[in-house]
């Protein structure tokens, strides 16, 4: 068996533990009669390669591992807030499953990966919604391109959730749902007005700094309407008319990181 998952960009915006997109770059599984664990491109020989890589305990949850041998192609880069491990978690259980209803993945998936946005887009694909363990899958696409823009340096999701804080102002809380709003009528009408008026975020940004995010919202890109940080960072997406033209020019003020032009992946898991 084969199967392949997408990155993802999640905390899509001002949706904060709620939204997130699915793009297109992708990490393979492969499982097959035999023993052991092989990683190719990302992680190899840093992720584990036992019973306790992430995408093997996935596995674990829904069929037995014995017997079986696991050999990994990574593309989606570590710890820079694209969904590694929300694409570990979705291969082993698309790998294991008898049953593809993406809310039982999602419910088994949450014990591994506490944070549902990321799980839900990469098992869905484009870009969806969770809430109290649902999921609505809102647009196949967007209306503006993703242009991921990413750091050498990682980051911790959890040590960055711990930045937080526990409360926030009655006004930033207002303004983050107007965005929010503002954000899904975008995605969901392909208005790119609404959803570049939608990118604004006062829920996370702010208490997680990114001189990348902040160089990028002082001067955007020619070609580019906005910017967010994708998940916990440190990577930023710039939200394009044209990701090639406005790729070309990240690439040049931004020689110290890589430059990804993306796609939207209408599919999640397969």
């Amino acid at each position: 068996m084969v199967v392949r998952a997408p990155a993802t960009s999640a905390n899509l915006g001002p949706a904060f533990d709620a939204a997130a997109v699915a793009l297109d770059l992708w990490n393979e599984l492969e499982v097959r009669e035999g023993d052991g664990v092989e990683i190719e491109g990302e992680g190899a020989g840093e992720l584990p390669a036992d019973g306790t890589n992430l995408a093997v305990r996935a596995y674990a949850l829904l069929a037995d591992p014995a017997g079986k041998r696991f050999r990994f192609v990574n593309r989606i880069p570590l710890e820079r807030g694209l969904g590694s491990s929300a694409a570990a978690i979705a291969l082993g259980l698309a790998a294991a499953a008898a049953a593809d209803d993406p809310e039982e993945l999602l419910a088994a998936g949450r014990t591994l990966e506490g944070h549902a946005d990321n799980l839900a887009a990469a098992l869905l694909g484009g870009v969806t919604l969770t809430w109290e363990g649902r999921i609505a899958r809102i647009a196949d696409t967007l209306p503006l391109e993703p242009v991921a823009l990413v750091p050498r340096e990682r980051t911790a999701t959890e040590a960055s959730r711990r930045s937080l804080p526990s409360t926030v102002p009655h006004a930033d809380a207002a303004a983050n749902a107007a965005r929010a709003a503002l954000l899904a009528a975008g995605a969901a009408a392909g208005d790119r007005d609404l959803f570049a008026a939608g990118l604004d975020d006062r829920l996370h940004e702010p208490y997680r700094p990114s001189p990348t995010l902040e160089a990028l919202r002082e001067e955007l890109p020619a070609h580019a309407r906005g910017a967010s940080l994708s998940g916990s960072g440190p990577t930023v997406i710039a939200w394009a008319d044209d990701a090639a033209a406005c790729a070309a020019e990240l690439a040049a003020r931004f020689p110290e990181h890589d430059v990804l032009p993306l796609a939207v992946s209408p599919r999640g898991v397969l």
